[in-house]
């Protein structure tokens, strides 16, 4: 029998956590959740963002590793929240978006999520792997499952229902992160 392999996945998020160990199952790939404070430098690019906390996060732990960062990318908001997402929604939440959002009718938006591999064996930049999914601000918040944004992201496939209206294997199917995370598996089960 083949034995299995383990990614180490640095992140304090239960629910990304969750997310990554469904995806990375599907390619027989085990998930550890590591949490390490790692770097988290304040840039305009989610790529960037990454590739420094997973630099970081690797010379720490000496294992390799990945992080995902995302952002949601408001069209009439100039791209807002984009990559500062996670202080938006702890200081604003979903409410501050919708009242940002009451006079605007044009509600498109996407969210992007970029998984950064380091391996701190080899002296080369981390690789990066990234997902999108399009779709629209809703009017209120709608659902309790997923977390952050999810009660106010309507995503194109599904049009009738925000990302917390549906299930987490629901939302694996063509979520920003499920996609970024079955690259890096595709990947990771040939290289690794």
């Amino acid at each position: 029998m083949k034995k299995g392999k383990v990614a180490f996945f640095v992140t304090g998020n239960v629910h990304k956590y969750f997310e990554a160990r469904n995806v990375l199952s599907e390619f027989n790939i085990g998930t550890a959740m590591l949490n390490i404070e790692a770097v988290e430098i304040q840039d305009d690019n989610i790529k960037k963002i990454a590739i420094a906390s997973a630099l970081d996060a690797s010379r720490k732990c000496g294992l390799p590793v990945f992080v995902e960062d995302a952002g949601l990318f408001i069209n009439a908001l100039n791209g807002f929240p984009g990559p500062y997402s996670n202080y938006v929604y702890r200081s604003i939440g979903t409410k501050g978006i919708l009242k940002l959002m009451e006079k605007i009718d044009q509600r498109d938006a996407y969210f992007h999520s970029v998984i950064a591999f380091c391996n701190p064996d080899e002296r080369t930049e981390p690789l990066c792997f990234e997902g999108r999914v399009d779709g629209q601000i809703t009017y209120e918040e709608r659902g309790e499952q997923g977390f952050g944004f999810d009660p106010i992201f309507e995503p194109e496939a599904e049009r009738s229902k925000t990302f917390a209206q549906i299930s987490t294997d629901e939302k694996n199917k063509y979520s920003h992160r499920a996609q970024a995370l079955r690259k890096f598996a595709a990947w990771y089960a040939l290289h690794i």
